[in-house]
């Protein structure tokens, strides 16, 4: 279906050549200071046509609330989300709509509907994350006010690249990985051209600025070919130079190396071209970077997974037995498209570990040096977290962590066999403007479903209790109703929250 959430409850809508796509969010507090501001900058990071390692497609994404707010706060009543389908080119699928594109959800949402989008993947398309994301950043910015709940994702590795597991940081305060800021500050790169291939047109050569910018695409277009040819000949020589600057100044090859001989005329390598890898280990957002312009060249895409981490979480969230905070995240991870995986905690990597290692301490909270959320009255907290920040499917305050897989894409530039929908063997070439690898925009759809989880899992807990916090007591003493005579008797001695 197209809704997600029980009480914190999103419902999606528009395909991806229809006039706009969006969400109507329900159950959102009201009095919650929010405009379209707070939503953009997730759909900014989200948009395609961010780089030349990205779909072209050239869609703003600019985010326009309809309902639900007044003055810039919520009124408690539906709020209605809309983003406009700009760049809509249905004349690029014509010659799909009777041939099922391999790898895709034409065939599959035809023989349960008996009918499908005739142009792109209609609902199944990436485009209809859009609403997600929009709808998550609400959600986001509820946890982050209530509980300072923080959200953040990165991407892990791509085909053969991942981050080396030493390489992800972790802090006296408890925190693991990088927070949203330093993702895209760490993991966006500079081109570097050489001056041989590539020049800047100056107004001064060509003072027409249309026909300025088309003779630069050609510049571009012929330096980008030379490095991939070079790449292909395995020249030895193209290690030795620059192809990437990191966010500090330093210079990589184009196999993530260091290289410590700076050019002389350094600015005249210096293209005005960002790669948002959205990696935040240089010298692997290098190889990441290398491998998505071999692929992009043979008309073909690849895949990878991403890493997500949730700090200031309360405690007490989730649902057992069916409805565990773990089972909520990998149902609403599996929905995105193009995922294929999920792994929380230790995950498959706990499999070889023994249980007096993979268990998790218990600490007084103060000892457990975790970012604990606003209003965590849980006496306890654990000294490691190879659970993933659950027991039981229950939060306990400790960070949530997991990774998701993502294949590659299944739109790409190469003819592929396959048959018409009366059987007839075809070769089918894509049109459509798709990415070679859609990783670098996939942190903002993660971090916007993880969101609503949470704060769908807040507001259950919040309406069991029948106040703001999550916790029932602070854990010092356990309900005991057979004590002092029952319901006669005198009062528990532990803490309970109103």
């Amino acid at each position: 279906m197209s809704s997600f959430g029980s009480v914190f409850r999103v419902t999606t809508f528009g395909e991806s050549h229809c006039k706009g796509v969006g969400a109507i969010v329900d159950g959102v507090p009201p009095c919650l200071a929010l405009t379209e501001a707070d939503i953009q900058p997730q759909l900014t990071r989200r948009r395609p046509g961010q780089s030349r390692l990205t779909t072209p497609r050239a869609e703003k994404d600019m985010v326009t609330i309809l309902s639900g707010t007044e003055y810039g706060y919520t009124l408690g009543t539906p709020i209605g989300l809309f983003v406009k389908n700009e760049d809509q080119r249905p004349g690029d699928y014509k010659e799909m709509s009777t041939i099922p594109r391999p790898g895709h959800a034409d065939f599959s949402y035809l023989i349960k509907y008996g009918t499908k989008a005739s142009s792109g993947g209609g609902r199944s398309s990436a485009r209809e994350t859009i609403g997600r994301v929009a709808a998550g950043a609400i959600a986001e910015k509820w946890l982050h006010e209530t509980y300072g709940t923080a959200v953040s994702c990165w991407v892990a590795s791509i085909g053969p690249h991942a981050i080396p597991e030493e390489a992800v940081p972790t802090s006296a305060d408890g925190r693991f990985g990088w927070t949203r800021a330093e993702v895209d500050e760490l993991g966006t790169l500079r081109l570097l051209r050489e001056p041989r291939h590539w020049r800047e047109l100056t107004e001064l050569e060509e003072p027409d600025t249309d026909a300025r910018k088309r003779a630069q695409a050609v510049i571009e277009v012929s330096a980008e070919e030379m490095f991939l040819q070079e790449l292909s000949d395995e020249s030895a020589a193209l290690s030795l130079v620059p192809t990437y600057e990191d966010h500090s100044g330093k210079l990589y090859n184009y196999k993530g190396e260091v290289v410590d001989a700076v050019p002389a005329q350094l600015e005249a390598w210096r293209t005005d071209e960002l790669l948002p890898l959205r990696c935040p280990h240089p010298p692997t957002a290098c190889k990441m970077a290398t491998l998505i312009r071999q692929v992009k060249q043979e008309k073909d895409s690849i895949g990878g997974s991403v890493a997500c981490v949730c700090v200031g979480v309360p405690p007490a969230l989730g649902e057992p037995v069916f409805d565990r905070l773990e089972a909520k995240l990998a149902h609403a991870m599996l929905s995105l498209p193009a995922t294929k995986g999920f792994e929380f905690g230790s995950g498959f990597a706990g499999t070889s570990m023994r249980g007096s290692a993979h268990n998790d301490a218990f600490v007084p909270r103060d000892a457990s040096g975790y970012s604990l959320s606003k209003g965590n009255t849980a006496s306890l907290a654990t000294r490691t977290n190879h659970a993933g920040g659950t027991l039981g499917g229950i939060s306990t305050g400790a960070p949530i962590y997991f990774k998701v897989a993502v294949k590659p894409v299944s739109t790409i530039g190469q003819a592929q066999h396959t048959t018409t929908l009366e059987g007839d063997q075809v070769t089918l070439e894509a049109k459509g403007r798709h990415d070679p690898c859609v990783l670098p925009r996939t942190p903002p759809l993660v971090e916007g479903m993880a969101a609503l989880v949470l704060a769908d899992a807040a507001m259950q807990q919040r309406t069991r209790l029948g106040g703001a916090t999550t916790t029932a007591c602070d854990g010092t003493a356990n309900f005991e109703p057979w004590v002092n005579g029952g319901a006669e008797g005198s009062a528990q001695k532990r803490t309970r929250h109103a």
